[in-house]
């Protein structure tokens, strides 16, 4: 009796042993199947922020150069546009200080002979503002006597500043010499000069 006892304890003790093993086996198989999950799903993740960073990254990149392609236009922009002001300022002094001057009577009749020289010119008027009449009215007359006796005639328009305007056959060909027109003129013509200049520098 006492020998089956021992038995009955010694099979208890060893299905309690084969039972416990089983059990941790099964919890080892499926802890170590946890963990390669956690690992995987870190590396994944691990993968993934860096796949953003670097997108992230090389879109902070691109977004710099083109912020700093778009700074270098705006400058070179505002640089041609700060030249040509100036060029425009400085073509608006010497036109006006040529119209100012002596020099001024000259130019009016060397426009007038050239005009009225042409076989189909009749009736070339030369028209001024009123003060610049006024003020060139004697040399202009002295000038061009002879033209006036051909058809010239000397007129006051007060629409403009400065220069002259030369109208021949009764108005159907007409040249603006005033200060504007040539600051315009000149500038139009420097425009494409400075900016190859500006293109030639980079």
């Amino acid at each position: 009796m006492e020998i089956q006892l021992q038995a009955l304890i010694d099979q208890i003790k060893k299905d309690g042993v084969d039972a416990a093993a089983t059990e941790a086996e099964a919890l080892l198989k499926a802890a170590k199947a946890e963990a390669e999950k956690i690992v995987s799903d870190a590396k994944a993740e691990a993968e993934k922020i860096l796949i953003n960073a670097k997108n992230e990254n090389d879109r902070m990149v691109k977004s710099g150069e083109d912020a700093i392609r778009q700074a270098g236009r705006n400058l070179l922009i505002s640089f041609r546009e700060s030249v040509t002001k100036e060029a425009n300022a400085i073509i608006s002094e010497n036109v006006t200080a040529v119209y100012s001057s002596d020099a001024f009577a000259k130019l009016v009749l060397n426009a007038v002979e050239a005009w009225a020289g042409k076989p189909d010119a009749e009736d070339v008027s030369v028209i001024l503002n009123s003060e610049d009449l006024k003020s060139l009215e004697d040399t202009l007359l002295a000038g061009l006597k002879d033209r006036m006796i051909k058809g010239v005639t000397l007129k006051a328009n007060d629409n403009f500043d400065g220069g002259f305007r030369i109208a021949a056959n009764n108005g159907g060909a007409y040249y603006d010499y005033s200060a504007e027109a040539v600051v315009d003129m000149l500038s139009n013509y420097l425009s494409p000069k400075v900016t190859a200049l500006l293109k030639e520098a980079k």
